[in-house]
């Protein structure tokens, strides 16, 4: 069916006729149908709006009769959706999603087109999953903040093992795991009643517990419930430090090195920092759920560019409850957000579309 104009275009056009000639309409397409860059023009774009996750149906390839039957019926195409996602993992195009809702991971493996769930079984059954990472064998280390330890599996869900004991963690969130797989870094976030705000450092094999990483407090190298840790390109950590409206940065035997960020609403500052992350070039990404939006900075804590903006209305770049991110060996980068429970894809504007991890293998586009 044609679409018909806009009520506000009807008025401009009767207007027009009514005055005569000298006055010409002009209709825009459809926002959605538009590139969505950032930063927007005519600054140099940076990256690319690329599509989103909501569920299997994303990912997964449908069969020749299932999408005629569509196309004659006109139903949608249906799947299994997200039910509270929080953190987010990725690795090659494996995108995998902490579900607290689900108790699992979700994982959205775009190359594969394939869709499954981790930790819905014992052994390494998951009850509330929250940060999780993703080292260089492509093993998954998940935070469970009810079990208070950190489940280990290989890429495809295989259960290996579990790091923690009791009492070891007051209210785990985020994590990060070196590329060797030897050194795991987990964020106790503690709370107003103890004094247990943290990052414990163990090994990743051994399940040992080997140091840790600041204690609760607003100076420097103390923490105000502490939300996630990465480790940048430079081998140093990033500790979003929610409470103290900051991130801070410590090299991995501890030691304090500096600090960037402050409350407030301008840019480069910070409100509910949540997920961090980091790009091939060192670069640190950092949610923000009350600002809806990924702040970009350098090594050296100067802010670059920001993406999206907070709406109760869920659409491109469009959050209300923004919690998780993580950037791919490609560059991309994926948030999650859990009131509108998706993950969103951004593109570098230099990679091209079909370029990339994120991307249907050859095989499979041949098929």
């Amino acid at each position: 069916m044609r679409k018909l104009p806009s009520p506000k275009v009807l008025v401009i056009a009767l207007a027009c006729a009514f005055l005569g000639a000298g006055c010409a309409v002009q209709t825009q397409a459809p926002a959605e149908n538009a590139p969505l860059v950032f930063p927007a023009p005519p600054d140099e774009p940076r990256f690319i709006f690329e599509r989103t996750l909501y569920s299997s149906a994303d990912v997964e390839k449908e069969d020749k009769s299932a999408d005629l039957r569509r196309a004659m019926t006109g139903e949608a195409r249906t799947g299994e959706g997200l039910g509270k996602p929080y953190g987010v993992a990725v690795y090659h195009g494996r995108v995998y999603v902490s579900d607290s809702a689900k108790r699992a991971v979700v994982v959205f493996d775009i190359p594969g087109q394939h869709f499954f769930k981790i930790g819905e079984d014992d052994p390494g059954r998951l009850l509330m999953p929250l940060g999780l990472d993703v080292d260089g064998n492509s093993n998954v280390y998940v935070v469970d903040s009810s079990l208070k330890v950190v489940q280990v599996y290989d890429k495809d869900g295989k259960f290996l093992r579990s790091i923690g004991e009791r009492g070891d963690f007051s209210r785990p969130s985020g994590i990060a795991v070196d590329a060797e797989g030897k050194r795991i870094y987990v964020v106790d976030t503690g709370s107003v009643a103890n004094e247990k705000h943290r990052v414990r450092v163990f090994d990743a094999q051994t399940g040992k517990h080997l140091l840790d990483i600041g204690k609760r407090g607003t100076g420097p190298g103390e923490f105000n419930l502490p939300r996630d840790v990465v480790i940048g390109r430079d081998g140093l950590l990033y500790v979003t430090d929610g409470g103290n409206f900051r991130v801070q940065v410590f090299r991995p035997d501890g030691t304090f090195v500096k600090t960037f960020g402050s409350i407030g609403r301008q840019g480069g500052q910070f409100s509910r920092p949540k997920e961090a992350a980091v790009d091939l070039d060192g670069n640190v990404y950092v949610i923000d759920s009350a600002f809806g939006n990924f702040q970009i900075f350098d090594a050296e804590g100067q802010l670059l560019l920001a993406v999206g903006s907070r709406s109760e209305k869920d659409d491109r770049a469009k959050y209300m409850l923004p919690s998780g991110i993580a950037v791919d060996g490609d560059g991309r980068v994926y948030v999650v957000d859990q009131y509108f429970r998706k993950v969103d894809v951004y593109r570098p504007a230099k990679l091209e579309q079909d370029a990339g991890f994120a991307v249907k293998r050859e095989a499979d586009q041949k098929k």
